[in-house]
């Protein structure tokens, strides 16, 4: 009996340690955000000089003097995934002070498959870039053409249909003959109507020229010229030559069809309707127990949402009631896989992600993460997870990736977020967030979830969503986690133990290789930093 006793005293003293240690961890203190660029050497005068777009050689002469703060922000022509090396090795110190590690990725593969991995990632690389790479990518820069006028953003047109090019003009010093011409590519030019005393040359055709002793009635007939797309290629740009004498300019025409709205019918304007706004979603694998007392929860505050459950246990039982849909899936299908079967059969606007072990309470309050959706344009928003210990997580990531070059790019992972919401004190902008969060059921089955990912994953989504996904997260709406605390007087059933087989698979098990190699090779990483 005394044995038992300084057993439990020792875990709760570990217990009160660990949350001081996180409570001191956590920002309490002002934000800071880590610095991952590298210190410059001194070839950073070259390196800003590279930047300058098509430098004038006569002004290579004029001296010039890097501003460092700035220049150091400017990318570089490669990325280097270095981390912080020494540090002392004690208990909760990385917790108090986190340090930055590197994992080089392409150690998911056999020196032997490297470099065949390397050639078929190069290959698939150079595809991607040319089904996703565009004219619009190209940077043009309106150097000095003082007398035309042409937009320079937002002119658009459906594919094989004609528009008005608006805004097109000269302004020039006085001459006998005025003349302006414009190509395109993709189309032909033409006019809507013509003005008296000006010449017209090539209308209906790929290459129009016009001209005019009459500034005033040349610019007049600018007003009437019109663009018609004429090969079909519903996502793309037209970049149209606009020139007079002496002086080019070039503007871009987007041709893409316009976007069908996906519009949710989520009844009469008032309070939030979450049974009409809001699908839950969860996998579950052997954990019954957990995922009926995740149930019972909802349903005390939620009793008509419904609730969708995707499930690869190998003997599944049978889970019924109103508003529940039970999926069956093959045995071990994995993680995201059943993410990505449960999102599938979603038809509300949201969708809530929860794991099968959480627990809602009076703290989980849906109808904050749906106003900060309705509110704003984040494509996302978490909540908080509490632990059994009362900690409280959100789990903030910020992801950054650095443009690397033939050996693939830096992806960057850093605790922390970007600013503060407004209108939302306890919500801010990040990237990452923990695994329950509320989100836009259309984004998330844009970006979907990697079904080679089958029990560790989680940021992985969120990395595939950069740059698509607008994420915030909210410490205010808290889901409780069913406690993990294993007494060692209680023994493990056996379906706790084939679930932490399945689960906590060793670092250097197939899962991780995996994890890494798509990384490395679908993501085109070469290496991975996190604090």
């Amino acid at each position: 009996m005394r044995s038992l006793k300084k057993t439990v005293l020792l875990a709760i003293l570990v217990s009160v340690v660990l949350v001081l240690a996180l409570l001191h961890s956590w920002p309490a203190r002002a934000y800071t955000t880590v610095d991952v660029w590298q210190q410059l050497a001194p070839v950073v005068e070259r390196h800003v000089e590279d930047r300058l777009p098509l430098l004038d050689r006569q002004l290579s002469n004029i001296p010039f003097h890097v501003k460092e703060s700035v220049a150091s922000l400017l990318p570089r022509n490669g990325c280097v995934c270095e981390g912080e090396s020494g540090g002392i090795n004690l208990p909760f110190v990385q917790l108090l002070f986190p340090r930055v590690s590197a994992h080089p990725l392409h150690t998911a593969f056999n020196a032997s498959d490297l470099g065949e991995m390397k050639t078929r990632r190069a290959k698939e690389y150079e595809s991607f870039q040319r089904r996703f790479k565009t004219p619009a990518d190209v940077l043009l820069i309106a150097e000095a053409n003082s007398p035309l006028q042409y937009p320079t953003q937002g002119l658009e047109v459906r594919p094989l249909k004609t528009t008005i090019i608006p805004g097109l003009a000269l302004h020039d010093v006085p001459r006998d003959l005025y003349t302006v011409s414009l190509t395109a590519t993709l189309g032909t030019i033409n006019v809507a109507a013509e003005v008296d005393a000006v010449k017209i040359k090539g209308d209906g055709e790929m290459h129009m020229s016009l001209s005019s002793s009459l500034l005033p009635n040349l610019n007049r007939q600018l007003q009437f010229v019109t663009y018609t797309n004429t090969l079909f290629h519903p996502s793309t740009i037209d970049t149209v030559q606009f020139e007079t004498e002496g002086h080019q300019a070039a503007f871009s025409i987007k041709i893409r069809h316009g976007v069908t709205p996906k519009l949710y019918n989520t009844g009469s304007v008032g309070e939030y309707n979450v049974s009409a706004l809001v699908t839950i979603a969860t996998k579950t694998f052997l954990r019954y127990e957990k995922l009926q007392n995740l149930i019972d929860s909802i349903r005390k505050f939620y009793p008509t949402v419904t609730i969708i459950i995707a499930d690869d246990s190998e003997n599944p039982q049978s889970i019924s009631g109103p508003h529940i849909e039970h999926y069956i899936m093959p045995f071990g299908k994995g993680w995201f896989a059943g993410r990505n079967l449960a999102v599938s059969q979603v038809t509300t606007k949201y969708v809530l992600w929860v794991d099968d072990d959480f627990i809602f309470t009076a703290n989980t309050k849906l109808e904050k993460l749906v106003d900060v959706l309705e509110r704003t344009t984040l494509d996302l928003v978490g909540g908080a997870v509490q632990e059994a210990t009362g900690y409280t997580a959100t789990y903030r990531q910020t992801i950054s990736i650095e443009p690397g070059e033939e050996e693939g790019d830096c992806l960057h992972l850093r605790r922390g977020f970007y600013h503060v919401i407004q209108g939302f004190p306890n919500c801010v902008v990040t990237d990452g967030v923990i695994n329950f969060f509320l989100a836009r059921t259309e984004k998330v089955q844009q970006v979907g979830f990697d079904p080679r990912l089958a029990r560790v994953a989680h940021l992985e989504f969120f990395i595939d969503g950069l740059g698509s996904l607008h994420v915030g997260s909210c410490d205010d709406v808290i889901v409780n986690h069913a406690t993990k605390i294993k007494l060692p007087w209680v023994s493990q059933s056996e379906s706790d133990k084939t679930y932490a087989k399945f689960r906590y698979p060793p670092a250097s098990s197939d899962a991780t290789r995996t994890k890494n190699g798509l990384l490395f090779f679908k993501n085109r990483f070469q290496c991975l930093t996190h604090n």
